[in-house]
């Protein structure tokens, strides 16, 4: 799925902010933290941030994460005045009095407008989002962060929850994706789904990652794969089975269950709880697995470790065969049974 087709299935503000935070390229998590500042001055109304202000949130951010985990690829080396550098050295100070030290700020207000700023936008080749969320008016001292419209109507939408959930998900992912001795892992087998806890693991480590629904969920933008309407907030979410799982054992009681393990990303959707509860144990619909092929290759379209998981899925599903599309990966599932 390319992104102009990622878009067309939504064509709103939504899919853009989706394919900027979703399914760009990650070396370093800046985005993230922009994105985070991003609609958090939205939410509260804030049309027009002085750039020093919003470089102060950004890098708090980025502070508090590094803390915790690193926020580069391992393979990237820091000169001693990149930012990262810094942020690490100014570290302590600032989470010591809860707010960016002056020397931080500073760094961010001469980065961030020919760096993360100019890059957020940016998909993979030449091509950006269709819609902009924000632009940097003024020179010097003067200058201003201007939020759009589309940005301001996103960050107060009925999705806005959902929204920064998965970007705090993407981030998690991405860190753990570039920590000491999980990267090799994840790239090379991607993750597993601990279903007591609704989370993805690394598979050798079994080291959390990131919860399933705000992880996946905006592949889906934003919707219950059963009804194809909002997963709005407050409302009970599951994690539904497509092809019930209830399929392996079945089989597995008059002989064997010869498709795919039902019981791996590929199969698994955020819906609302209501529908999956009123869904029980039927097979999928012509449209639920329509959508669930859209979704599966969106998360293709994406970084690793997720694109890599459903690729080995792909891999595995017919030996002997090529390596089939997700319609037809799942028409090969439906007919087995």
């Amino acid at each position: 799925m390319s992104s102009r087709e990622f878009f067309d299935q939504d064509a709103s503000a939504r899919a853009s902010w989706r394919l900027a935070v979703l399914m760009g390229a990650n070396s370093r998590t800046y985005k993230f933290a922009l994105g985070e500042a991003l609609l958090e001055f939205a939410r509260h109304g804030r049309d027009a941030v002085p750039l020093a202000e919003f470089a102060a949130a950004y890098s708090m951010g980025l502070v508090r994460h590094l803390a915790e985990a690193p926020q580069a690829s391992q393979a990237t080396e820091w000169g001693e005045n990149d930012f990262l550098t810094l942020a690490g050295r100014e570290s302590a100070a600032t989470l010591d009095v809860g707010r960016a030290t002056e020397q931080l700020v500073a760094a961010a207000v001469r980065s961030m407008p020919s760096m993360v700023m100019q890059k957020f936008h940016n998909l993979r080749g030449d091509s950006t989002v269709p819609h902009t969320f924000y632009e940097l008016t003024g020179t010097g001292r003067q200058r201003v962060v201007r939020l759009t419209p589309d940005l301001l109507r996103l960050a107060r939408s009925e999705q806005a929850a959902g929204l920064a959930a998965e970007l705090g998900a993407r981030w998690s992912i991405v860190e753990s994706s570039f920590a000491a001795g999980i990267g090799r892992s994840l790239i090379e087998d991607g993750v597993t789904i601990d279903l007591e806890t609704l989370t993805l693991t690394d598979k050798r480590r079994r080291r959390s990652v990131a919860g399933v629904v705000p992880a996946t969920a905006g592949f889906q933008h934003g919707r219950c794969l059963l009804c194809d309407g909002v997963l709005a907030p407050g409302e009970d979410i599951a994690v539904d089975h497509v092809f019930p799982f209830s399929l392996m054992r079945r089989f597995g009681s008059v002989g064997s269950w010869h498709g795919p393990d039902l019981d791996t990303l590929w199969n698994l959707a955020p819906a609302h709880a209501t529908c999956n509860a009123t869904k029980s144990d039927r097979l999928p619909t012509r449209a639920e697995l329509a959508r669930l092929a859209a979704r599966n290759d969106a998360l293709m379209h994406s970084p690793h470790p997720l694109r890599r998981t459903l690729q080995l899925s792909l891999k595995s599903a017919l030996p002997g065969r090529n390596i089939p599309t997700w319609p037809e990966f799942l028409d090969s599932v439906q007919s087995s049974i």
